[in-house]
């Protein structure tokens, strides 16, 4: 569902109530790390990659069905807590928090590792808006409940700014119906390797090759899928055409908070 927010006029990129004063224009005006950014029309789709396997294995029965299911699951969950890891050549972002896939809403702390502070703080985000909060010391972890004040807001950009489509594509990991198993082996998804992660044995997959994401520089699988034996999703990396690495979204790195609104964020159509 779509999140619309009216204005008075058109404003720029980030826009505050009337009669405030505006938040200088660091980093948060265009909070990205480089170039053109992922499609992402459904999030379930990989590309080949030079870093793959070179005999993938078909996926078993099991294997799809739990494939299928790994979105599902996270709807199921309501939400689930997220470390998002977007790289770029000034460094990199970290997004510590939460994502309320019934509520379509996302919910964390932001810190540059490598890179100045200037895009520090708290960030809240739906499909369409981004809102942020900018602070000169961001906690580790964002509050349970939102400031009441100092948000700004801009457009969710959809193409040009890789925490923009790391962002969509983390709230996109979660859908209120599974999908089709049958389909997954036919259009290209495979088993690709086994790991241990953060206590749980998994198994790594990729998507189906129909609907293609962009590739990053270095021929990176653009989705890749580390999911548990009942269909958990525990991992998930994705290749960014602008990004000199794959994003890396991670679950359960900590304990989840339920998301809370800010201020002004539109709510659930």
């Amino acid at each position: 569902m779509r999140h619309v927010r009216r204005t008075r006029k058109k404003q720029g990129p980030l826009q505050r109530a009337p009669g405030r004063r505006r938040w200088p224009r660091p980093l948060w005006a265009a909070v990205g790390i480089g170039g053109a950014a992922v499609a992402v029309a459904t999030v379930l789709v990989a590309t080949s990659g030079s870093d793959e396997p070179t005999d993938p294995k078909e996926l078993t029965s099991d294997q799809a069905n739990r494939l299928a299911v790994t979105r599902f699951r996270n709807y199921q969950a309501g939400g689930r807590a997220v470390t998002i890891k977007v790289p770029g050549t000034a460094g990199e972002l970290v997004v510590t928090g939460s994502i309320d896939y019934r509520g379509k809403v996302g919910y964390g702390a932001v810190h540059g590792t490598g890179r100045d502070r200037s895009s520090d703080g708290l960030i809240q985000w739906t499909a369409t808006t981004v809102y942020v909060h900018p602070m000169t010391k961001a906690p580790a972890k964002a509050p349970a409940r939102p400031p009441k004040s100092g948000w700004y807001n801009r457009p969710l950009q959809k193409y040009g700014s890789s925490l923009d489509s790391s962002l969509t594509i983390a709230l996109k990991l979660g859908s209120d119906r599974p999908d089709n198993a049958e389909l997954l082996p036919q259009n290209g998804a495979a088993w690709v390797g086994e790991d241990r992660l953060h206590g749980h044995q998994v198994d790594i997959m990729t998507g189906p090759k129909a609907a293609r994401a962009t590739a990053g520089p270095a021929g990176e699988a653009a989705v890749r899928y580390w999911i548990g034996s009942d269909g958990t999703m525990y991992r998930v990396r994705v290749g960014v055409a602008s990004a000199p690495e794959p994003v890396v979204i991670d679950f359960d790195t900590h304990t989840y908070v339920p998301v809370r609104k800010a201020p002004g964020v539109a709510p659930k159509r």
